[in-house]
């Protein structure tokens, strides 16, 4: 499962987000006042990988699957993009404006800005114990800031998922895929970002770069948390989330 999407009960929008699995505790707080749903975007989980790994031709296929899944009453949507995601959503954005009403970035990269010194542990081949200890180490590195909140649920998740995520996402995120578009989206662009967030860290640099195309740009830190905001901090996130969705928009 690698998306969210939420559609107020008595008004037309949607959002979709790449959540990279993680709607555990996250959608249900957002479930009592939207419609959520949860898709597998092209390259993830059970969705087949699109006819060609670039940024024009995975728009046209989000578009055609968002008409196909979605009542043109419903249209256009809130879109909320989660790392890689959140890239895609913006060149989604960008190529089908009738589309994307409001766009909230959480995490993402392509901002030209340092990314973190990540080291990761080798656990392919390993078993038992010691691919648990490896999976969370990865967790930490990427995904987590805290030990307590690599659970269950969390390395399940990682194993599960984590192979069938076939996209490779450095071509379509660095080092600047995300701020290239940013001026060519029409709609009104917001973003979350965690306080830790490993791979994309220091939130006032990615603040500034996205304020440098967005100077009116609703940024929002969740204190304490890592890059996969959503998870380890769900009651903030969700409370966050729900309250920028709540706001008129500005465009």
């Amino acid at each position: 499962m690698a998306g969210l999407g939420l559609r107020p009960a008595a008004a037309a929008g949607a959002w979709l987000a790449r959540l990279l699995g993680a709607l555990h505790p996250q959608h249900r707080g957002a479930r009592a006042e939207r419609t959520v749903w949860a898709l597998d975007l092209p390259g993830n989980g059970d969705s087949a990988l699109p006819p060609a790994a670039d940024h024009p031709t995975i728009a046209a296929v989000l578009a055609e699957g968002l008409r196909q899944l979605i009542a043109p009453e419903a249209l256009p949507l809130d879109v909320v993009g989660f790392s890689l995601g959140g890239v895609i959503s913006a060149h989604l954005a960008a190529r089908r404006p009738e589309l994307v009403r409001r766009l909230i970035l959480v995490d993402t990269g392509g901002l030209d800005t340092p990314m973190g010194a990540v080291e990761t542990a080798r656990a392919r081949g390993l078993e038992g114990e010691a691919r648990r200890a490896a999976l969370r180490t990865n967790l930490l590195a990427i995904m987590l800031r805290h030990p307590e909140s690599v659970d269950d649920l969390a390395l399940h998740l990682l194993e599960r998922d984590g192979p069938r995520g076939r996209l490779k996402p450095q071509g379509l995120v660095l080092p600047d895929k995300l701020l290239e578009v940013l001026p060519e989206v029409a709609c009104q662009v917001d973003a979350i970002w965690g306080e830790f967030d490993g791979p994309h860290p220091d939130p006032p640099a990615q603040e500034a770069a996205l304020r440098s195309v967005l100077p009116d740009l609703d940024f929002r830190v969740i204190p304490n948390v890592g890059h996969w905001v959503m998870y380890e901090d769900a009651e903030t996130f969700n409370r966050t989330l729900l309250d920028m969705l709540a706001q008129p928009l500005r465009r």
